[in-house]
């Protein structure tokens, strides 16, 4: 796709068709860097992003079932 460089104050931009934005999952945060004379445009991934999506799995699972339960009920003297 070819277009053009728009003047922005200062500065030059670029529209970017909305089909290439989902395409790319580009949002409101992007990273711009230059790789070998060509600009590169990802999205801006958070460092700790997905940690805990899968955590909800892991609530079903009693982690202290394995061990026995005490017959003697009586309290504890210390």
């Amino acid at each position: 796709m070819r277009t053009h460089l728009r003047k922005v104050g200062n500065s030059r931009g670029v529209i970017i068709p909305a089909a290439l934005l989902a395409q790319c999952a580009l949002e409101h945060e992007i990273d711009i860097r230059v790789e070998g004379g060509a600009l590169v445009i990802t999205p801006v991934r958070l460092a700790r992003a997905q940690w805990f999506d899968d955590y909800q799995a892991h609530l079903d699972h009693e982690p202290l079932s394995p061990i026995p339960v005490d017959e003697d009920s009586d309290e504890w003297v210390w």
